[in-house]
């Protein structure tokens, strides 16, 4: 075992798969506010499904142990730790400004155990500077210590892709950096020694940042214009997969489709590299574009969906329409920021009566956090409308032979057989 320990702080979708990653060859500590949680992953269960149980199960170990995973909610049992990876989330409010406040929280924290010689090394997504604008100032104030003298930092952006079982922690290539060249070395190795896909070593803590705030914003621009393209083509009454796949055919031609875009990382990086632009001076214009156009979808189909109702010759505000999946993406459960959410409010302005059906989201979940109850079981039936927003396996069959023949079926996702739908975007 390597003599480094390790706490890992905030063990949601990123955490916890590189805690685990970590203890299988360091003892590391990983530690959470949020007790259920901390009782759930001692019991050897993730309910977010990045980490199987058997593979949790296997690195589990005491408190005491030298090797393997304890997770706690205890900041005493951090105090041994040589180095502190922050994982925590970095949201945005409602009016899309950065919200650092998990950020802050968590250097308070680790400011209260920072002794000389440790190092803090931030995961979380973040705009350039953030981490020795904003975090640093907090570790210094709270730990009495100086920056680059007695304790260090790194930036090593975060790269998970929730419900994805090929592209795992390990398995993704890792930026590092470090506040200091032999840091940086450093906390290369420390990634080396885990991350079997590999390591690149940035020049400077910002420039690890910006790459990480970029790879978002890329993807964001790119699918805003293909979203855009749908929207044109549909005036056109030309299928818009079918004109992507003809142009796919050029060898440099980027294969994006149209869709919507929440989660985490796409839908909310762009506003964060927005907001410093304009500290520096500068209004960024594609950035916004791209985030203006991106969340005009959802309400842009519930409003296609209710012109083929009425198409169809039904009566809006009694139309019942079922939803398929609330998660961001497809054969995952993560429900954070998805903006299935704003195709249920387009369709209930116009007084449609709306159900929403998704095995893999929490039932508990998702009545928190969106004050919706998902149904388990729906009558296909029942229905005027389906709307498939999310591509969960599940949905693969079983539906189309449920529904009636007359139905107005609008798939988000290309997912269903062109020939056996209404309309796709």
């Amino acid at each position: 075992m390597n003599s480094d320990k390790i706490a890992i702080i905030g063990l949601g979708y990123v955490g916890l798969p590189l805690a685990v990653a970590f203890a299988e060859k360091y003892k590391v500590i990983g530690f959470d506010i949020n007790e259920p949680r901390i009782k759930e992953l001692n019991s050897g269960h993730d309910h977010t499904l990045e980490v199987e149980d058997e593979l949790l199960k296997s690195v589990l170990k005491g408190k005491d142990s030298e090797e393997g995973l304890f997770n706690s909610s205890d900041l005493n049992d951090i105090k041994g730790c040589n180095i502190y990876i922050i994982t925590v989330p970095t949201p945005i409010d409602e009016d899309h400004n950065p919200d650092l406040t998990p950020l802050i929280r968590a250097s308070q924290t680790i400011g209260e155990v920072l002794k000389a010689g440790d190092i803090v090394i931030y995961e979380s997504t973040v705009y350039p500077g953030a981490t020795e604008e904003d975090c640093v100032p907090i570790l210094e104030k709270i730990s009495g210590l100086k920056f680059n003298i007695d304790f260090y930092c790194g930036y090593s952006p975060e790269r998970i892709n929730p419900g994805d079982k090929e592209h795992t922690v390990t398995k993704i290539l890792k930026v590092t950096s470090g506040s200091t060249p032999e840091i940086a070395e450093r906390v290369d190795q420390l990634y080396k020694n885990v991350i079997t896909a590999g390591t690149y070593k940035a020049a400077s803590i910002r420039v690890a940042e910006a790459a990480k705030v970029i790879e978002n914003s890329q993807r964001d621009i790119n699918i805003a214009f293909v979203n855009e393209l749908a929207m044109i083509f549909n005036k056109m009454e030309i299928d818009t997969v079918d004109v992507l796949e003809a142009a796919g055919t050029k060898w440099n031609f980027l294969p994006f489709r149209p869709g919507l875009v929440g989660g985490h990382c796409i839908g909310v990086d762009p506003y964060y590299l927005a907001q410093k632009a304009k500290k520096v001076g500068y209004y960024p214009q594609m950035l916004l574009a791209g985030r203006r156009l991106n969340n005009s979808i959802g309400p842009y189909v519930g409003s296609q969906v209710v012109k083929l109702l009425m198409k169809s010759g039904k009566v809006i505000n009694q139309s019942k329409v079922l939803v398929l999946g609330i998660t961001f993406k497809e054969n995952c459960p993560d429900i954070r920021n998805s903006r299935v959410i704003d195709i249920i409010l387009e369709l209930e302005e116009f007084e449609v009566d709306v159900d929403v059906h998704d095995p893999w989201a929490d039932t508990v979940e998702v009545q928190q956090e969106y004050g919706i109850e998902l149904v388990s079981e729906p009558n296909y039936s029942n229905y005027d409308g389906v709307v498939l927003a999310v591509a969960h396996e599940e949905f693969r069959s079983g539906v189309l032979d449920k529904v009636n023949p007359d139905i107005v079926i609008f798939d988000v996702k290309s997912f269903f057989p062109k020939d056996q739908i209404t309309a796709r975007l």
